[in-house]
């Protein structure tokens, strides 16, 4: 039974780490990335879609990346969506077929402004895996009557000892972001 709810932990916690690291690759380090564009909603049709679904991403240069829209009557609805992401910093270009987005160098200002964002989605990430913690923890209470108390503080201590090696991934995801960030 403890096993059993450990191992839930375990696979929740994994996957708060996987969507933390999805979440930085978000992040626009000095190179353009297609991660960066992944998350962005377009208003297709009326309704919010990953800008992903609807066009193949492309990175031909350093700074810049390609847009091709699989329906080219979106074409004016991406364009909008990317000059409504707040955190990208680059204007696209639109030459009927593609959008070309070509990213401008990064300041030292804007570099530490995403160190910030970063920093506040690896906490975002930490609160995560706390709460799943919380809940197992909660879990694993529920159970003292029917397993031993010694069963009951090694599932704790196995569960603590899980919790911190995931928060420790998600502090060294950020370090190795934070340092690409800095990087000039």
């Amino acid at each position: 039974m403890i096993a059993d709810v450990l191992s839930d932990a375990k696979d929740r916690m994994n996957k708060a780490v996987e969507v933390a690291k999805d979440d930085f690759a978000t992040v626009r380090t000095g190179r353009a990335n297609p991660a960066m564009f992944q998350k962005i909603l377009v208003d297709y049709y009326g309704t919010p879609t990953p800008l992903a679904q609807l066009a193949s991403l492309q990175n031909p240069e350093a700074r810049t990346i390609l847009i091709t829209p699989y329906d080219k009557g979106a074409l004016k609805e991406i364009e909008q969506a990317l000059r409504d992401t707040p955190n990208l910093g680059a204007t696209p270009t639109n030459d009927g077929n593609l959008i070309r987005v070509a990213l401008p160098e990064l300041t030292e200002d804007r570099r530490k402004e995403y160190v910030k964002i970063v920093k506040a989605k690896a906490e975002d990430a930490r609160v995560s895996v706390r709460n799943i913690r919380r809940k197992a923890k909660d879990d694993i209470d529920a159970l003292k009557g029917e397993v031993g108390d010694d069963d009951v503080a090694r599932g704790e201590k196995e569960l603590e000892a899980t919790t911190k090696a995931h928060i420790d991934q998600i502090d060294e995801t950020l370090k190795r972001k934070e340092a690409e960030l800095l990087e000039v």
